[in-house]
Formats: structure tokens, sequence, C-alpha cells
């Protein structure tokens, strides 16, 4: 009997929990990755991932029980210079889009830090290869009626995040030192509540 009460008692608090996690999905038209470096200390140049889709379930009542996943195309980059970006993609210099197209970011753990700032630990997949790192990110706002179209009136969230990467350790460490190896990459996404 006792056994069968605890049982009950751990079944209720299971449903009680995933019950407070709501799925959302990224917006794809206000979801973006931008990456900055230095160019041998002559410019900053700028890169872009943008359109891409994701989940994540978050929990109000315990956002330590929530989680993000996301996964999109390495030849989706925008550079803003087609030579560029055509020499990032498709020279073999760095990534290899033939054996490994996808970019993914699955969490693994999230630490709240402040009443809206999280560390949210990962695994980020990049050219084949896969490291744990850290977003140090910011709930930004959260609705019950987003007032865009065509998600209007559902529940919605925005959120930013950064990150710096070191490109070497992805197979991505071509011309340093004129190319610094550490990247600093900024991420701002909204969510919409899924269907």
């Amino acid at each position: 009997m006792k056994h069968l009460l605890s049982t009950a008692l751990l079944a209720a608090t299971l449903s009680t929990s995933v019950a407070a996690s709501e799925a959302f999905v990224l917006e794809p038209g206000h979801s973006q990755i931008v990456f900055t470096y230095d160019h041998a200390g002559f410019s900053t140049t700028y890169g872009m991932f943008s359109g891409f889709t994701g989940d994540i379930m978050f929990d109000a009542e315990d956002p330590a029980a929530s989680s993000v996943s996301v996964t999109f195309p390495a030849e989706t980059m925008i550079t803003g210079f087609d030579a560029r970006t055509g020499h990032f993609l498709q020279s073999g210099d760095f990534f290899k889009l033939d054996e490994f197209p996808d970019v993914t970011f699955v969490s693994t753990g999230i630490e709240v830090t402040g009443d809206n700032t999280a560390n949210i630990t990962g695994d980020l997949t990049l050219n084949g290869v896969t490291q744990s790192v850290v977003l140090d990110a910011k709930l930004n706002q959260q609705t019950d009626e987003y007032p865009f179209p065509p998600h209007q009136g559902k529940k919605a969230m925005g959120l930013d995040a950064s990150v710096t990467l070191n490109r070497a350790d992805y197979n991505l460490g071509m011309f340093a030192p004129f190319i610094p190896e550490e990247i600093p990459v900024q991420i701002s996404v909204e969510a919409v509540a899924a269907e």
C-alpha cells in the first residue's frame, strides 16, 4: 500500500511538472545569430544566420526545467558579400557542407542566475564537432497576446543570448592569427506558442 501511494504521488508530481511546461517554436522572421570578427586589425566583419526554426519547452514555474533545441543548415549564412560567403561555405577552408550540412544546439541544463537571466548549457554541433557551450541568456519579454500577425493573440517570448566560440574547436581555424580564434556570437530570438 505504501509503495502504491508513493508511486501515485510520483506520477502526480511528474504529470504536474509536464503540464507546467509549454511548447514554443522560434519565429524565423525575428530570430537571428550574429557573429563578428576582427580582420587583421583593419576592420570588423559581420555575419549572420537567420530564418531558422527551433523548439523551446518553457516551464514558467521552474525555468531551470525548460529546454531548447535548434537545427539549421549552415549554408544559410549571410555575410553581405557573396564571394566571402562562398569562401566560408564552399572552399573547404572552413565549413565541410557535404559532410556536415547542419548546425544544432540542444540544451543539457539551465542555471537560473536572476529574475530574467540564466546560463543555458548545451551541446553545439558545428562542422561535425560537438562541444558543450554555455549561453548567457536573458528573457526580454513574455506576453499572452503576441501583437503581430500571423501569430497574433498567441503566447510569446523574446530572448537574447551571447557566447564566445573558439572556431579552432570546430575545425574552422584557418588564417589565424589574422582572424582571431575567439569569435563573439550574439543570439536574438522570438518564440510563439506551438499549435
